[in-house]
C-alpha cells in the first residue's frame, strides 16, 4: 500500500516492513541491553558519530574522508542507548564468542490506522 511519507518497503525475515517518515524516526529511541561482552572480535557495534543529526544518512553517500567509525565494545549487562537513525552496523564474529542483545525500539508516535508496530503495548493493557 502507498502511504504518503512512509516507503520504501521492504521484507527480511518473512516480515514486511516499512521505513516512516522522519520526523518519526526522530522521535524513536532504542535500547541494547548486552548479554555477552562484545567486542571487535564479536560484532561489536560499528556507528559513525552523531550520524542521526544528518537525517536518512545513505551508507553510498558517505564522504569517508571526513566520516570516522566508532566500535561500540559494551560488557555484558551492559545498557546501550541510540537513536535508530544512528548510522550502524556490526559484522559477524570472529572469534566464536556469544554476542546475545536484547534490542528494543521504543516510540511513541501512533502509526496510520492501515498500519501497526510489529510489537505494540496496547494502552488498553496499561494501568496507572
Amino acid at each position: 500500500m502507498e502511504i504518503d511519507g512512509f516507503g520504501p518497503w521492504t521484507v527480511k525475515h518473512q516480515q514486511f516492513a516499512v521505513q516512516p517518515p522522519l520526523s518519526i524516526l526522530e522521535d524513536n529511541f532504542t535500547i541494547r541491553i548486552h548479554l555477552d561482552d562484545t567486542d571487535e572480535g564479536n560484532g561489536a557495534l560499528k556507528v559513525i558519530p552523531k550520524s542521526h543529526q544528518k537525517g536518512i544518512y545513505r551508507p553510498e553517500t558517505i564522504d569517508w574522508s571526513i566520516e570516522t567509525e566508532c566500535i561500540c565494545s559494551v560488557k555484558k549487562g551492559g545498557i546501550m542507548f541510540m537513536k535508530p537513525l544512528l548510522l550502524h552496523a556490526s559484522n559477524r564474529t570472529t572469534n566464536q564468542r556469544k554476542r546475545r542483545v536484547v534490542h528494543i525500539e521504543f516510540s511513541r508516535i501512533t502509526l496510520p490506522e492501515s498500519l501497526q508496530w510489529s510489537e505494540a503495548l496496547r494502552n488498553d493493557l496499561i494501568s496507572d
